[in-house]
């Protein structure tokens, strides 16, 4: 692959970075059903859980798929997934209907996030890695921060051509997912795979008994809980505590993701200059101020704060986690990306414990159950040596 086609090859892989942010649409969905269906937080929940419970499923598996087909095929397959997904609501609106959008949602986004990131790396090749994963994330984050202000533009605006109120969100990046399909389906990319080979379940699993890989794959459970956790939390405990309403509220969500827009683009500048263990030490330390300020402010300022500094914190850890993983066994990157990407089932374990805890105590029951995530990343700190 000539280098002066390296660029131009890597922008429908953004553009699918910017469709893996589809799935964060959850969290802001999930306090909108809640209400419109009169929901308990434990119930509610259960819709950012059941997305993120097929990567347990899906994610080893996605990694023996590549093997066979390719990278671009299976990013390709993931798209068409996540596409059928968000057009199922635009059909309908019940707990059903949604229940049945979010699981495909999340096999579409299991399949893309095991795929995608190999396929990055099938372009850019081994050097600067982390930086180029954290500028995908940057692009992730975009549509990730999009949602919420959709979602409220959708409610709060008369939309007598649509009909959909919040939903407007799904026709919006149902569009955009047809034209990254489109983009990626076009654009030639030549894959030095080994069609064919292939790798057994247990195969990959084993790969656990590598420390690096079992405590990375931890990390990325930590991260992807605290991600979606603060990603459903924040505009409650800003209902909790300050009496705002749904509508107000759910800006904390696009703070959250704002700051991590900020941080994935910062931090791929910042992952170039330093070294990668310094800036997960101060990503994991932002993060634990966070985690004391959510669990102690009433104020909305206060509260804010915590949204951004989490935000901030948490923009970068996937893709360091990631990396190192990928980089301490590149023979087999494949399935350690299917390990890793197995580990977003932190997304299922968080809110359902997060909302038990809430459910039982408020929303400081929540933060505590984010706050065990951020420290377990502290103990992590000493497998970040590339």
């Amino acid at each position: 692959m000539a280098n002066q086609n390296k660029s131009i090859y890597l922008i429908p892989v953004m553009l699918c970075f910017f469709c893996m942010g589809f799935v964060d649409l959850v969290g802001i969905a999930s306090n909108y059903v809640k209400e419109d269906l009169a929901l308990s937080d434990t119930v509610a929940n259960t819709l950012p859980s059941l997305v993120f419970f097929w990567f347990l499923i899906f994610s080893v598996p996605t990694g023996m798929l590549m093997n066979k087909i390719g990278r671009k095929k299976t990013v390709l397959l993931s798209l068409v997934v996540t596409i059928i997904s968000l057009f199922i609501p635009l059909l309908g609106y019940s707990f059903g209907i949604m229940l049945l959008a979010f699981s495909l949602l999340g096999i579409g986004n299991a399949l893309m996030q095991t795929s995608i990131n190999p396929l990055a790396m099938l372009i850019i090749g081994d050097k600067n890695l982390a930086s180029t994963l954290t500028f995908g994330q940057f692009v992730k984050a975009i549509a990730s921060f999009l949602a919420p202000y959709l979602a409220m533009w959708g409610a709060t605006q008369v939309l007598p051509t649509f009909g959909y109120d919040w939903r407007v969100l799904f026709l919006i990046y149902f569009i955009v997912g047809v034209l990254a399909t489109a983009l990626l389906w076009a654009t030639p990319i030549q894959e030095d795979v080994q069609v064919g080979k292939s790798s057994t379940f247990m195969d990959c699993i084993k790969l656990l008994s590598k420390p690096i890989v079992l405590l990375s794959f931890l990390a990325i459970m930590c991260h992807v809980g605290i991600d979606v956790g603060t990603n459903t939390t924040a505009p409650k405990l800003l209902i909790e505590r300050v009496g705002m309403t749904l509508n107000e509220a759910a800006f904390a969500t696009s703070l959250y993701f704002i700051f991590r827009t900020i941080g994935a683009l910062t931090g791929s500048f910042f992952l170039r200059v330093m070294k990668t263990r310094w800036f997960f030490i101060i990503s994991v330390v932002l993060m634990a101020v966070s985690m004391a300020l959510m669990f102690s402010g009433a104020s909305k300022t206060v509260l804010y704060v915590a949204i951004a500094l989490v935000g901030y914190g948490n923009s970068n850890i996937f893709s360091m986690a990631f990396s190192e993983a990928l980089l301490s066994l590149p023979d087999k990157q494949n399935e350690v990306s299917g390990l890793m990407i197995m580990g977003l089932f932190g997304g299922t374990i968080f809110p359902l414990l997060m909302g038990f805890a809430s459910d039982a105590v408020g929303q400081a029951g929540a933060v505590i159950v984010m706050a065990l995530g951020v420290i377990y990343l502290f103990t992590y700190i000493p497998q970040v040596k590339h």
